[in-house]
């Protein structure tokens, strides 16, 4: 019988992963299929005794549910529970298990650019859910610093308190981290300020980025923000949000199957699918 797996969010036409997990079952012969799901907020318990009803084997979340899914669940992984969100659930025989592949993806990606964490003094812009999963990550690789940088503080301030892992951190206003900004080596892009179609937007100016600064923009349409674009003109490396989805999609498709996709065929398909909708 074809096994049934899908993301559900609120909007989820625009998701790539439903073309990215299709083309590894097609790989890798499973049989089974990836759907998406529109739920809105008010549907999400609906759904989910769907999903148990019919005994779906697995499932990713995005916006707005990542955190409002944790009660509908029966466990949660230890980094899911300390995020407080979820991106992915398994079904194990019978029981919803939630984990968060958003802040490994993020870190994975970053590797693979050959940027290390450990004593880099890094900058987060932006504390919703994806920052939250980064921050608690990183922090878990012990960098010299790690600060947040957001509109709202109190928001930031929560994160600072509820990670379990000690590291140096401060709360920063907009002014005050371009002001600093020449002090790190990491800049990481959370927000969805510069995205398709308000691509003229950036959430911070980069007029004293430190020399052979890194800066992570999770954005992938367009692939080149405005933030990227300034950056590299200042001479840093720039990475786009594709490195973060493609590798948060590949631990979730190992945590269902037990295989480790090919990365490259991953990362080719979502370019393929971006084709016909980059601005």
């Amino acid at each position: 019988m074809k096994k049934l797996f899908g993301v559900i969010g609120d909007p989820i036409s625009h998701s790539m992963s439903p073309a990215m997990h299709n083309e590894l079952f097609k790989i890798y012969n499973i049989d089974a299929h990836y759907q998406p799901f529109h739920v809105s907020r008010g549907n999400l318990n609906d759904a989910i005794k769907g999903f148990r009803a019919i005994g779906i084997a697995g499932f990713n979340i995005t916006v707005p549910h990542k955190e409002a899914i944790i009660p509908l669940l029966d466990e949660l992984d230890p980094l899911a529970e300390a995020i407080g969100a979820v991106n992915t659930v398994v079904n194990q025989e019978g029981k919803l298990i939630g984990c968060n592949t958003d802040g490994s993806g993020f870190v994975k990606g970053l590797l693979n650019q050959n940027q290390s964490i450990n004593d880099k003094k890094v900058l987060i812009v932006g504390a919703g859910g994806a920052a939250r999963a980064i921050y608690f990550t990183i922090a878990k690789e012990a960098p010299e610093l790690l600060d947040i940088c957001n509109r709202t503080p109190e928001r930031a301030e929560q994160i600072l308190n509820d990670c379990p892992f000690e590291v140096p951190s401060r709360v920063l206003n907009r002014q005050k981290a371009e002001e600093s900004l020449e002090t790190y080596d990491l800049i990481v892009q959370t927000t969805s300020i510069g995205m398709h179609p308000d691509i003229g937007q950036s959430p911070l100016s980069v007029h004293k980025l430190k020399p052979g600064a890194f800066v992570s923009d999770i954005i992938y349409n367009p692939l080149q923000t405005r933030l990227l674009k300034e950056a590299a003109v200042k001479g840093a490396g720039i990475q786009n949000g594709i490195d973060m989805f493609v590798y948060q999609g590949a631990l979730a498709f190992e945590m269902w199957t037990g295989i480790g996709p090919d990365i490259e065929r991953m990362r080719q398909k979502v370019l393929n699918q971006l084709g016909g909708l980059l601005c």
